[in-house]
């Protein structure tokens, strides 16, 4: 068996699906052990001997695990938990169902209530909608009831007559759909919330065709109901007779809306025939196969065009689950016989939504997982690739080393289309963070409550590759390759700057700068140059930074650093300081007289610029300067005592004489 699975899959680094290591562990199914399931709660029930030598629940943590007995009152046909483990159900016989309280600080209390609708109605089971509301499913209708615990007693809340096969619970939007008619293909749903019970639209699932006399019913084998994308489906697996021309079975999913009727939207092709059970994991719809123990995976946002009903293919090729070794325990587990090979797609396996796989024979819960990095290789389309992992949970590293990947190897390929696809997909997803982020902090700002109230914090999501998450893991590698073409390494940078100005993403100055460093590395100062001179990097003191320190390399980095600050128009201390760091102190001057700040500049930086260059007619300039400027501010040209600039008036006494000073004003 594993021999076999393992020559279908290759290696091992393409089983793009996994049960997860560490399992939710429970006696296995016998003759005096029965097993249930709670899709609400997630929880296994262990039930020996109709309760009466125990119950063992083990649910997703330990909170929800728990263990007691229960009187033995005949075999146990149903038992669930309500919502937050407070009060158990249990149901024994068709008629009636027993209660028993486990709310802390209050009394354990038992009582069995009867379905009251029609004495002659078969209860089919029941839904705990709340940890206080309950559903009766019976052949006849349903029945919708407050649990009254205190009072050993319930209250009926609301009722509906209807003929019912069978029926299915969607625990997260509480949803129940109940099968009508002979054929079992009319579904009517309900949506329970807050106490109360809505009649949905009913609809029709469409059958496959069969022919005559034979007629084909639907069974609760082939619906499940899951919400893929945030969005409600009924999931529907079509069978096809062999005595038709089809391609093979499929899934059909119709989109269940709160308000509206149900349509269908979506056809998944298997392209094969057999038994089939299915998973959503991710938002992703997954279809094992057991005759030939693979499984495919259906991605439904990947469509294109985009119309009223979407025909897929596969994703990816058919793989099988990563081979999974159980764990052997006890005094006959010998050391070199740690573990045994599980029987993957086993006939006693039982499917659950949207990700549970239970193996009651052999006591284990597994949730299904889907493994990003074996799809790098399968899925050759880069566009179609990033697509797909961007909807996925744990998506950021494997995008990154994607990014990283396809640009190995330089521009052999003529791979700069598919770098720029993939640069806006991934700059897409990042503005609409921002666009999102923006809205929330306007509404924050805006102080209305009612307004909001209506918005909630974006949630970042690994799909969110930003500027910090490319340049780190991705460009600032890239550039220090040295068998790629600087060339390539260059269009690579400015195709992300493109993308990120085509979404209008402020580029981060750390980009430019690698983008410069990267010129200067292999001497392409003309391209610098054209670069600045057509604002193809943008301008901003970090950038303007970076260029005077290249003037040793190249001279003309320094007038360019200058030309910068000078448009920013908000950088003009930094202009003065750079030019006096040069010793162009008449220029500084100029500069600030030019910009109108000549009557708040300090004159002591002056006046220690102009001492620095040891040439005392410039000083005597400046210091003459800022004595006239004195003399218009003040009608005085000395200095203030705040100026602190004694040590130069007495420098300029020295060298000029005292007579040299300008004298107060006459009036």
């Amino acid at each position: 068996m594993l021999h076999e699975t393992q020559a279908l899959c290759g290696m091992s680094e393409e089983y793009y699906l996994e049960l997860t290591e560490n399992p939710v562990q429970f006696e296995n199914a016998s003759s005096v052990n029965n097993v249930f399931f709670d899709e609400a709660n997630k929880q296994v029930f262990a039930v020996r001997s109709g309760g009466a030598t125990g119950v063992v629940v083990k649910g997703p943590d330990d909170k929800s695990s728990v263990a007691f007995r229960m009187e033995d009152k005949g075999e146990v046909k149903c038992i669930k938990f309500s919502l937050g483990n407070k009060i158990l159900a249990v149901q024994r016989n068709l008629k009636s169902v027993d209660f028993i309280t486990f709310i802390p600080d209050f009394p354990h209390l038992e009582f069995s209530h009867e379905c009251k609708q029609t004495k002659n109605a078969s209860v089919l089971g029941f839904c705990w909608t709340n940890w206080n509301e309950i559903v009766f499913v019976t052949d006849q209708g349903i029945e919708f009831y407050q649990v009254l615990h205190d009072k050993r007693t319930l209250k009926m809340l609301k009722s509906q007559s209807i003929n019912v096969n069978w029926y299915i619970y969607c625990p997260e939007p509480a949803v129940l759909l109940l099968s009508t008619t002979v054929q079992g293909n009319v579904l009517q749903p309900f949506a329970f919330k807050n106490g109360t019970m809505s009649k949905m639209p009913k609809f029709e699932i469409e059958l496959p065709m069969v022919p005559k006399p034979a007629k084909l019913n639907l069974s609760e084998r082939d619906i499940a109901v899951a919400t893929i994308y945030g969005q409600l489906y009924v999931v529907y697996l079509k069978h096809h007779s062999r005595t038709t021309n089809s391609s093979g079975a499929e899934v059909v999913l119709y989109h269940l809306p709160r308000e509206g009727s149900c349509k269908k939207t979506h056809v998944l092709k298997l392209n094969t025939t057999g038994k089939f059970a299915l998973n959503v994991v991710d938002n992703l719809v997954v279809v094992h196969h057991q005759s030939s123990q693979t499984s495919i995976i259906f991605d439904i946002k990947l469509k294109e065009p985009d119309c009223a009903v979407n025909v897929h293919q596969p994703v990816l090729p058919a793989r099988s689950i990563h081979p999974y070794k159980i764990p052997l325990t006890g005094p006959t587990a010998a050391a070199s016989q740690a573990s045994v090979p599980c029987e993957l797609y086993s006939s006693t396996w039982s499917v659950f939504q949207p990700d549970i796989i239970i193996s009651a024979s052999e006591g284990y819960l597994w949730y299904l997982q889907v493994k990003l990095q074996p799809t790098v290789n399968l899925l050759q389309d880069k566009g179609k690739l990033m697509e797909f992992l961007l909807r996925r949970r744990d998506c950021k590293m494997v995008i990154l080393s994607v990014c990283s990947q396809m640009l190995v190897g330089g521009d052999d390929k003529g791979n700069l289309p598919v770098v720029a696809t993939v640069f806006d997909k991934l700059n897409r997803v990042y503005k609409e963070y921002l666009e999102a982020e923006q809205a929330y902090s306007v509404a924050m700002e805006s102080g209305s409550s009612r307004f909001s109230n209506s918005y909630k914090r974006p949630i970042r999501t690994q799909a969110v590759i930003d500027q910090s998450d490319m340049y780190t893991h991705v460009l600032s590698e890239f550039t220090e390759k040295k068998d790629v073409s600087h060339k390539f390494i260059i269009a690579v940078l400015m195709e992300y700057i493109r993308s990120l100005n085509q979404f209008q993403i402020t580029v981060q100055h750390y980009l430019y700068e690698l983008v410069i460093k990267t010129l200067v590395q292999h001497n392409l100062f003309y391209m610098l140059h054209q670069f600045l001179q057509y604002h193809v990097l943008s301008d901003s003191k970090p950038l303007a930074c970076l260029l005077l320190s290249l003037e040793s390399t190249y001279p003309p980095a320094h007038q360019l650093s200058l030309d910068m600050l000078k448009r920013l128009s908000t950088a003009n201390d930094e202009i003065v300081e750079v030019l006096l760091s040069k010793q162009q102190v008449l220029g500084a001057l100029r500069f600030v007289r030019s910009v109108g700040g000549h009557d708040n500049v300090s004159a002591r930086k002056f006046l220690d610029a102009a001492r620095q260059t040891n040439d005392a007619m410039l000083f005597y300039t400046i210091f003459r300067f800022f004595e006239q400027r004195n003399l218009r501010l003040r009608a005085n040209p000395a200095f203030n005592p705040g100026e602190h600039c004694e040590e130069h008036v007495a420098y300029f006494k020295e060298v000029f004489g005292e007579q040299s000073l300008m004298k107060p004003a006459t009036i």
